[in-house]
This record gives structure tokens, C-alpha cells and sequence, in this order.
């Protein structure tokens, strides 16, 4: 057989591939109707987890020649083109190039259909008023500690948390395409960002100004022409506004990582590796925080995170902010939750979500 014919056997494989893709969309919008008409929610990452396994374990029964990485990488995009069809609509905090942008991303894949909005408030506001089905906002950072704005909306919204992901941090100073180190006069980056570079701009002299947004300051300077500044942002934003990368990982360390989480209006099932967070306020008397966490080591729930923030409504008066490895559904997490709610003068289940896959430095 020669090469043209077997190029023609690879057409016609690929013209029945498409056809097959394009009946699994046909599919996927009809579940996203199933679903909208239900009131469910359109994300499933235990099914997108199931399928996955299927088609690499279908792979090596069939023998085909492929490493299970590809296979996964190519069904993640046909997965998150399918959702798409679904109607997965996405807020965020900043502008496109946003770190939120990438964690969106990476909670969804690609084909999504995004709302950047200014504030994380007008993120909440998407929700529950617009119609947005997810958000995805900052909550910590393994520099700079919580973001204490995230957790005092989750305070006050009926939102819940469904899921969690974890993104590498690697700041880039970006200038105008002429421009280099010694013309930067002026740096412009959301607060977090220049906090997580002090050491680099240490050494640069630069006024720091502090922006809404990571992107959104390279976008403001190439919009508005100013050579002699520079912003502090990925080197996707930079690509995306045409501008000059001018240093790469200008951090203070490559451990550098913001969590996120996933809003929506339900909670997750549960998955079998899950996480819940609360908040809520003890009473005010010795060893009150002490029966709570009592509570919890009883039934040998494990805490992975534990933070005090005062409420605003009293002074010298806190809430606690605490991760717990499990789900909320889980008969000792029910039962413990139960007693703490008992214990304290409040409590509120803010979500049980799968636990994010720690990305190590370098991925």
C-alpha cells in the first residue's frame, strides 16, 4: 500500500472520529438539560474520574499503543469540550491571564465559557443573582497566608464549596516591548503578587502600586501605552496582551502555590477522598475551643487546617475556620457535627468537596 492510499485510511478514520465526537457532544447536551431541568449541578469529576479509568483500561485490553498520559490529556479535552455543550458557565476574580483564570481551567478544562469579573464580590453576585453556575475564588496562599475577603463572603453567601484545586504561582515581570529592567520606573501588580516578590523588587527601583488584578494591570498598560511600567503577572498574560516578559520567577520561592475553591450551589458527593470546611464561634468560657476540637479527634476526624478571624459584630470575639479530611456525609463526620454544632454559638457547614491532587514544584 502506498502513501497516498494509507493517508486516505487515515481520512476516513478521522472523518469517523469526528462523527463519534460529535455524537457524544449530541449526548452531553442532552444530559445538560436532564440536569438543568433537575436543578443538578453540571460538574461530576467521580464520573469524569470513572471514564477516564474505562478508556485507559479499554486501551490496554485492545492493546493500543498509547501511554495512558496521552490518552488522559486527549480525553480531558473531548471531556471538556463535551461539558461545554453542557452550558458550564465560569466566574472569576480578574482578567483574562488570571491566575483564577488557570485554576478555572484547570477545575474544567478549556471549554468553558468564562466571566472575569472585577471584584470577588461581583464573583458571588454572578451566582446568585446572574445565573453563573460555578465560581472559582482564591482562598489561600502558601506565601502569604488566607485571603480573609474570600472567607468573610463565603460568611454571607448560601453558596457552597464543591471542589478545590491548587496552582502553581510564577510571577513574570512584564513590560512594553521595548523596555527592560532599567526603564521600569513604576510596577503595578495585585497586592498578593508584590508581597510574594519582595525580594526581587527589593532591588528594583520601582514604585510599587498595588492593582485589582494580576492581568488586569498588563492589560491596563498596554492599553494605556506606559513605557516606563511594568507589571508583576503570568507569562500566559503577557502572550495574551502582547507584551514583554522582561524576568521570569521573580517569587520569593518556587513553593509558591494559591488554593482555590470551587462555588457552587450544592455540595459534592461524596468521593471517598473528601475534605469539608466550616466556620463557627465558640462560647465564651474556658476550654470551649478545646471541646470542640475534642469532638472531632473523637471520632478520629483529622484537621488539616485551623484559623481564627474576628467576627466584625463583637469585639475580641473570633470565628474558627477549620478543614477536616472527610464528608460531610460520613456517619462520623455527621455525628461530630452534630456535637460541635451543640458546642457552639454558631456553626456553618461552608462545603465537602474532593481533595485537590497536590501538584508538586516544577509541574
Amino acid at each position: 500500500m502506498n502513501l497516498e492510499e494509507l493517508r486516505k485510511q487515515i481520512d476516513d478514520v478521522d472523518a469517523r472520529i469526528i462523527e463519534l465526537i460529535g455524537e457524544r457532544i449530541h449526548i452531553a447536551e442532552e444530559i445538560g438539560r436532564g440536569k438543568r431541568a433537575k436543578g443538578s449541578s453540571i460538574e461530576d469529576r467521580e464520573r469524569e474520574k470513572k471514564v477516564l479509568e474505562n478508556v485507559k483500561r479499554l486501551a490496554q485490553e485492545k492493546d493500543i499503543d498509547i501511554s495512558t498520559e496521552d490518552l488522559g490529556n486527549i480525553y480531558e479535552r473531548i471531556i471538556s469540550a463535551c461539558k461545554n455543550k453542557e452550558g458550564v458557565t465560569v466566574a472569576f476574580q480578574g482578567e483574562v491571564g488570571a491566575y483564577s483564570e488557570e485554576a478555572a481551567f484547570q477545575i474544567f478544562g478549556t471549554s468553558i465559557e468564562i466571566r472575569p469579573r472585577e471584584t470577588l464580590e461581583e464573583v458571588f453576585k454572578s451566582m446568585e443573582e446572574e445565573g453563573v453556575q460555578f465560581g472559582v475564588i482564591p482562598v489561600e496562599n502558601s506565601l502569604e497566608g488566607s485571603i480573609s475577603r474570600s472567607y468573610d463572603l463565603m460568611l454571607e453567601s448560601p453558596l457552597r464549596v464543591c471542589g478545590e484545586t491548587e496552582v502553581r504561582v510564577i510571577h513574570c515581570l512584564i513590560a512594553s516591548p521595548d523596555a527592560n529592567l532599567d526603564t521600569v520606573k513604576k510596577v503595578y501588580s495585585h497586592p498578593q503578587a508584590l508581597g510574594q516578590c519582595r525580594s526581587f523588587l527589593k532591588h528594583l527601583n520601582a514604585v510599587l502600586i498595588p492593582s485589582y488584578d494580576t492581568a488586569g494591570s498588563v492589560k491596563m498598560i498596554k492599553e494605556q501605552g506606559l513605557t516606563d511600567s511594568a507589571a508583576i503577572a503570568s507569562a500566559r498574560a503577557a502572550e495574551i496582551y502582547g507584551m514583554k516578559v522582561i524576568a521570569r520567577e521573580i517569587e520569593d520561592t518556587p513553593n509558591n502555590f494559591t488554593r482555590f475553591f470551587t462555588l457552587a450551589r450544592k455540595d459534592s458527593p461524596p468521593s471517598g477522598n473528601d475534605k469539608t470546611s466550616i466556620v463557627f464561634s465558640t462560647k465564651d468560657r474556658p476550654g470551649a475551643l478545646h471541646e470542640v476540637l475534642g469532638e472531632l479527634s473523637r471520632h478520629n476526624i483529622n484537621l488539616s487546617k485551623l484559623e481564627s478571624r474576628p467576627t466584625r459584630q463583637k469585639p475580641w470575639q473570633y470565628n474558627f475556620y477549620l478543614d477536616f479530611e472527610g464528608h460531610r456525609e460520613d456517619d462520623a463526620a455527621r455525628e461530630a457535627l452534630q456535637n460541635v454544632e451543640k458546642l457552639s454559638i454558631f456553626l456553618k457547614v461552608l462545603g465537602s468537596y474532593p481533595k485537590a491532587k497536590r501538584r508538586p514544584v516544577g509541574e
